[in-house]
């Protein structure tokens, strides 16, 4: 499946848009995958195993580090949606309803931004575009 901003056809701002917010966003993701495993940027690092930190950590260092180098974009962009949303359901929401309230905005505007990744794919100036373009146009040549 093509990536919709990988297209001459789209705008050229709209590409490097596309390209800037899956930048940011596993940056973003990587930095709390930092703080879980390392305890880094001002985190305390949880041990990892079968506990919410211990799974959540490597998730989001790996799929972070995936994600800013655009490698494997959709199946990583899927998942880290769905760990936003057990995030945000989990650790946020029995706080409040409302995400200004409980703190989990973070998890939510990631949850969709990956969500849209997902659905849309890297981009350009990412290893699946450059993976794409090499592939040959014919497996019988």
């Amino acid at each position: 499946m093509a990536d919709l901003y990988a297209h001459q056809s789209a705008p050229t701002t709209a590409r490097w848009a596309h390209v800037l917010l899956r930048i940011f966003a596993g940056a973003v993701l990587w930095q709390h995958g930092a703080q879980k495993l390392f305890g880094m940027f001002g985190g305390h690092a949880a041990a990892i195993g079968f506990t919410l930190p211990g799974i959540a950590g490597p998730l989001e260092f790996i799929g972070g580090l995936l994600i800013i180098a655009g490698l494997f974009t959709r199946p990583v962009a899927f998942i880290l949606s769905g760990e936003m949303a057990v995030a945000y359901f989990l650790m946020h929401s029995p706080r409040a309803f409302w995400p200004v309230e409980n703190h989990g905005e973070v998890p939510v505007l990631l949850c969709f931004a990956f969500l849209y990744l997902a659905a849309t794919g890297a981009g350009i100036f990412s290893i699946d575009y450059l993976r794409r373009r090499n592939r040959p146009s014919s497996i019988m040549s």
